[in-house]
This record gives C-alpha cells, structure tokens and sequence, in this order.
C-alpha cells in the first residue's frame, strides 16, 4: 500500500525550485546540480510548503521540468532517501518524509512549545503578553456575569445576545449603522473566516489573495479546497494595486476576495479611503463577495496616524463587504473571541453552517470581551498594548538596522510585523539557520503563493530592549551562515536548544 497521502506535479514543484533560486556570490562554489536539487527539495519539505507524505513526480516528469537530466534528478532523489527526506517503493513512488529526530515542519505559524522559550528567541508569532490588569478584571467581572447564563444551555450559535449588541452599537458609533442582527460572535477570526469560506468559497472556488498575505489565512483557504489568485501588493506600504485587482476581479471572477486594509499582514500597509472605495466598487460590479480582515485595526502606533472609515463604510448593507474582528490582536491572542459584520441573511446562513462545525463560542470568554467594552477597559487595554508595541517596534527596527545595515524595510505607521528584503539571501535558508542559532522567523514564502517571496522574512513587534538586540545579532550570524553558503546544505536543527 501507498505511504503518500497527497501529490506534488512537476511544473508545481519546478515553480517552487526555481523561486528559491538567487545568483551566486563574487568566489562562491555551487554545489553540483543533483546537491543543489536535492537540497532544494529538502528545504521545501523543511518549510512545510512542499508536505510530508507527499508523493514526488517520477525522475522523468521532474527532468523535463526544469530542463535537467534524469541522472540529476535520480541522484537528487537517491541524496534525500540517504539523509532520510524521501521513501520509495516499486510501483508506489516516491514521498517525502522527514528523518527521525526533526521536527515536523509548521505549515503555519504555530507558536513555540513552551519548554523552548528559554533558548529560542520566537519571532514566528504577531501576539504580544496579556495587557494586565485589565484581562484578570475582564475575566472577574465576567464570574460575577456568568450565573444567570449558567442556568441556561450555553449554546448560542449566533453569540451572547449583549455582545452582539455591543460590537453592533460600536460600529454604529463609528458611523456605520449596525443592527445586532449583523453580526455572529465566532471562535477568534480565524474561526470567523473558516465559517465564510465553507458557506461561500467551495471546493474549488477562486479566492483572490493579496500577494503577500497572512499565512495562517492562505493555508486554510487552501485546506478547504479553495483556488488562490494572487494580487500583488504596490511596494513598501503603498498597499493595494488597483488595477490588478481590477484584472484579476474581471478576468479571474473569483468568488470571494481576501484582504487585510488596516496595517496589511505582512507589510504593514494602511489602504486609504480612495482605495478602499474603489475596491468595494470593483468587487461589486464583478460580484466577488470581499472579506475584509480587521483584526489589526486599532494598532496604530504612532499619533500622526490618521485612521481610514472601515471598508463597510463602502458597503452599508453588507451585500459586498464581510468584515472580520477580533480581540486577539488588539487585546490578547488567548482571548479567542472573534466576529463577523454582514448582512442579516448572510448572518443567518454562518449561523446555520455553523451548527456543523464548532456550535459556538465559549460564552466566559463572550462575557470578558462585553464586559471590557462595556467599562472602558477595551480602550484602556488597547493603549497599553499600543505603548508596548510601539516601543518593541522602535527596538527592533534600530537593532536590525544596527546589525544588518543591507536589510530593507518600511517602517509601518501600525500594526505587529515588519515586511523585510533580506539583501538577496533566501528568507527560507534564513529561517532553517535561524533556529541552528536560537531565533526562530518565518520566511517570505510563506505568506506567498508557489514560492513567491524567497528573499523576504517577516519580523514581528514582540520583542523589545535587550532581546529585541540579541535578536537582531542572532539573525545577523544566521544571514553570515547563509551567505557562507551553509545554508544551502546545512543540517536542520534537530531540537529547540541554540
């Protein structure tokens, strides 16, 4: 029987090679061309982007693909079986596989186990600590909230009526009139944008994605079958193309469309209203329904920061516009509380799909979130969490420009992440050398579509002061390795210890 539980083609697997590809330095070696494939394979099978127990194509397929010969591929393929990367069987094929003793590779951007936090420096995670006091506050007064509740069923698919009522009255005091009956309480956003991309976005479905997005989003979209568009983002923080969106709406008609208006994830980038209008216009007249993802949104850092009208603004009736909130972010990643903003029979259809799923939200948690909102203590916590992050972001940014004076960025105006062009060194050789030297950072291609953003890493606010240092000088001995070539055919860490 077959140990491959999923395929990769050749022109896919050519396309991700054939991204991670850079020039080679004044006096450096290239490896052979079956090492240099090889090892291409593996960093691929590391990164999680190609999967394991991921049947290969034959040697044949691959060969004409990228235009080598088979004896290459053969040799490449006989390289990762002895290093433990590959299995084989006559008539089975070939899967990948990784060696006894590495770790799986995340697909995502999982946060690291907690025994490592003492040695590994964990840039993979945009969440910052609990804004203390004010979460010890939100979860007392919800206990003393929680009796009359505790008499009751405690399902509601649709949410604590109170809380609904509250996120309703929030956006109507924002100038965007909202009924309670627009909005479902959801299981953190991530839960929020699973629910509409099953009752909107099929197997099969076209999803247009800013190119780049955020990770976690794009590997559920594709674990649910969908077809990802990519739409490139202008540089620096200019945010979105509208003209290829334009394109992209009109020749692609994709069914639904993603995107991350306030402090984009992974740039930074702020959409402004002229953009934002245009957008909700195009993707009416194309009939692409736009999930707007707003969990970044009251994250700006800096006082000159002059704040957009939500992208519903544009579309008042929720026929167009899905948006996406969520506590974690703004608030606390453990307070898994998130909520959808449409139209009511829209509303109702989550609701009804939702019985399926995860039944609804932990109403504790509801009750904390309200009774927040409710006090004062949301903008409280909100302030706090600004002052922090700002002060990490400020750290960062002059350790990584003190110690990797090549590495370019823009310095986003709000937000958690910095999007940085690693002076043309592979972001994913970055993030393999990165934990053999105890800071852990997710690459560039994660957050694109078939390998695209290879000399890109993502480097979040999490830290500050005198780690914020360490891991600046950490990341500048990983890009030494790599530029050393060590990167290409280095040994994968095989625990959390630097």
């Amino acid at each position: 029987m077959a140990q491959w539980t999923s395929a990769v083609g050749a022109a896919q697997l050519a396309r991700q090679l054939q991204a991670q590809q850079r020039p080679a330095g004044p006096g450096s070696r290239r490896p052979p061309a079956y090492r240099a494939l090889a090892d291409g394979i593996r960093l691929l099978v590391l990164e999680g982007r190609v999967a394991v127990a991921a049947r290969l194509p034959a040697e044949r397929e691959l060969a004409l693909a990228l235009a080598v010969s088979r004896t290459t591929v053969a040799a490449a393929y006989e390289a990762l079986r002895a290093e433990g990367f590959l299995e084989s069987r006559r008539g089975a094929g070939s899967w990948t596989a990784v060696p006894a003793g590495n770790p799986l590779p995340a697909r995502g951007l999982e946060p690291l186990p907690p025994e490592a936090l003492g040695s590994m420096i964990d840039l993979g995670c945009a969440s910052l600590p609990a804004p203390e006091p004010w979460l010890t506050r939100a979860v007392q007064g919800a206990l003393e909230e929680l009796p009359p509740y505790a008499h009751t069923h405690g399902d509601y698919p649709a949410g604590l009526p109170a809380l609904r009522r509250m996120i309703a009255d929030r956006y109507t005091g924002a100038g965007i009139p909202t009924m309670p009956e627009q909005i479902m309480v959801t299981t953190g956003a991530m839960g929020a944008i699973d629910a509409i991309c099953h009752l909107f976005g099929g197997r099969g479905e076209r999803i247009a994605v800013e190119s780049p997005s955020y990770a976690n989003i794009l590997q559920l979209m594709r674990e649910a079958g969908a077809r990802l568009v990519p739409v490139a983002m202008e540089e620096g923080l200019a945010g979105w193309d509208l003209n290829r969106w334009r394109q992209v709406l009109r020749d692609a008609a994709p069914r639904l469309g993603y995107v991350v208006a306030d402090f984009h994830n992974p740039t930074g980038a702020l959409a402004d209203e002229e953009r934002r209008r245009a957008l909700v216009d195009a993707a009416r007249s194309a009939g692409t329904v736009l999930v707007v993802d707003e969990t970044m949104r009251e994250l700006h850092l800096d006082e000159d920061v002059a704040m957009p009208r939500p992208v519903c603004a544009f579309d008042p009736a929720g026929s167009t516009v899905l948006t996406v909130g969520s506590a974690s972010k703004a608030f606390w990643a453990g307070m898994r509380i998130g909520w959808v903003r449409a139209a009511p029979d829209v509303i109702r259809s989550l609701v009804a799909a939702r019985a399926y799923a995860d039944m609804g939200t932990p109403v504790l948690e509801q009750l904390a979130v309200n009774w927040l909102m409710r006090t004062g203590g949301w903008e409280e916590a909100v302030r706090l969490r600004r002052e922090q992050a700002r002060e990490n972001r400020d750290a960062l940014v002059a350790a990584v420009r003190r110690e990797l004076p090549e590495w370019e960025f823009s310095v986003p105006g709000g937000g958690l992440t910095l999007w940085v062009r690693t002076g043309g060194l592979s972001g994913s050789r970055l993030a393999v050398a990165g934990e053999g030297v105890g800071v852990r950072v997710p690459s560039g291609p994660r957050f694109g579509v078939d390998g695209a953003f290879e000399g890109y890493v993502r480097l979040p606010f999490t830290v500050g002061g005198p780690v914020a240092d360490e891991a600046a000088q950490r990341l500048a001995q990983a890009a030494r390795l790599v530029g050393a070539g060590a990167g290409a055919g280095m040994e994968a860490p095989r625990t959390f210890v630097a």
